[in-house]
């Protein structure tokens, strides 16, 4: 299931767009800090997405640019794929995981560094996360995408609080 064909999708939902606009779309919802979606992957995706008859172009114009709508059988996908995403758990996949797997690799000096630096950076983006909540209606974001900020605030929060567990654990030795 691939969340950037549902953000293609339920972006044109609100009316036919280039894929410019569709990008525009999703930086208004946020999808950038939280989707990890690719906005070079859209201009791949509307065209998969018209050549497997889920979108119709509607405008194809000078320099390239073309305007895709969605269609009934579009619509129906991305109902599909949304329903299936609300009950699917998947493990997020995070290089931290992979860096604490060979941290037995590490002189404990360089883990400690390591992890207070890791502690700075999700304070960082923990307050970033805090001051974006309600940001985005600015720019014309619906109200309910806070909640995808506050999902992720809540993330960065558990592993900042892992990571504040986990340095006087390193110090006394007791990892790795």
């Amino acid at each position: 299931m691939s969340p950037t064909r549902i953000l293609i999708l339920g972006a044109l939902l609100d009316g036919p767009m280039n894929g410019y606009g569709v990008r525009r779309r999703l930086e208004i919802m946020g999808a950038d800090q939280w989707a990890n979606v690719a906005f070079g992957s859209i201009y791949h995706g509307l065209s998969k997405m018209a050549d497997e008859g889920l979108l119709d172009v509607v405008e194809a114009g000078k320099g390239g640019k073309v305007v895709y709508a969605v269609n009934d059988t579009g619509r129906m996908e991305f109902y599909r794929l949304l329903m299936g995403s609300w009950s699917t758990v998947q493990p997020i996949i995070d290089p931290f995981q992979v860096a604490l797997t060979f941290m037995d690799r590490l002189r404990k000096e360089e883990i400690v560094a390591a992890l207070h630096e890791r502690r700075r950076q999700l304070a960082m983006n923990v307050e970033a996360t805090a001051q974006a909540v309600g940001a985005k209606q600015r720019y014309g974001a619906p109200g309910h995408v806070n909640e995808n900020l506050r999902l992720m605030g809540a993330m960065l929060q558990a592993q900042l609080d892992w990571v504040e567990q986990a340095i006087p654990r390193v110090e006394s030795d007791e990892l790795p």
